[in-house]
């Protein structure tokens, strides 16, 4: 996660360099302001882990979480001057392993990955300053809804079988920073964003007492992303 971190802090004080290093104060793009309806696309990489909460002490769950992939569209509709709503239907993939410490054998027994691509669906508030000669910060923040492809909801086999199943529908919310970068010929829009989980994601084993789920009570993706979005 910090290396994701670090990759958006460099993103942007490129920008501002880029933007400084500006001999006359040019101002690009400056039509793009005036539009009503705008769209785009963004590439970004995110890092999901799970937020687990228990009803007892039997269980521990480590998670060890890899860096994903996200690619979407944008479509932003301005409601003001500096207030601008947008809707980013896109996909994000990612693998987390889990590992139960309180069960004994082997990773069979103890140990399942996580392999999930989501249809993720986000609606967005975006707050905006001024613009700033060719670069304009903002932070934006609303509710998002994921598919997850790979839930196994409906398997029969639960994790006596060696199978961990999930939701397929979930909701959370998204809290993030970024900023706009007006260059010569598009509008370059690097931001960093948390997702958090609101639904428990968990689908709990037939077994009540089952050593996986039982004493599980909450179970729900917290991530972070960075996207580079192109307008």
């Amino acid at each position: 996660m910090n290396k994701l971190i670090t990759l958006f802090i460099c993103c942007v004080f490129l920008g501002i360099f880029s933007m400084n290093a500006q001999r006359e104060k040019i101002q690009y793009s400056t039509k793009f302001d005036n539009r009503t309806i705008h769209w785009g696309y963004y590439l970004g990489l995110n890092q999901k882990s799970f937020k687990v909460s228990y009803a007892d002490n039997d269980t521990y769950i480590e998670v060890e979480s890899s860096v994903g992939f996200n690619v979407g569209l944008i479509a932003g509709w301005k409601i003001h001057n500096n207030i601008t709503l947008r809707i980013e239907p896109g996909l994000s993939s990612n693998t987390k392993v889990l590992t139960f410490t309180n069960i004994d054998g082997g990773d069979r027994e103890r140990v399942r990955e996580i392999g999930a691509t989501y249809l993720h669906l986000p609606l967005l508030l975006k707050l905006s300053t001024n613009r700033l000669n060719n670069f304009r910060p903002y932070v934006l923040g609303g509710f998002s809804y994921d598919y997850n492809f790979s839930s196994n909801e409906k398997n029969p086999d639960d994790n006596s079988n060696g199978e961990f199943r999930m939701t397929s529908s979930n909701f959370g919310y998204e809290l993030g920073i970024g900023c706009d970068f007006y260059l010569p010929y598009f509008i370059f829009s690097p931001s960093i964003r948390g997702t958090f989980a609101i639904n428990n994601e968990l689908v709990y084993d037939e077994d009540p007492s089952s050593p996986w789920t039982g004493s599980v009570d909450y179970l729900g993706t917290r991530g972070v992303f960075i996207n580079l979005a192109f307008h």
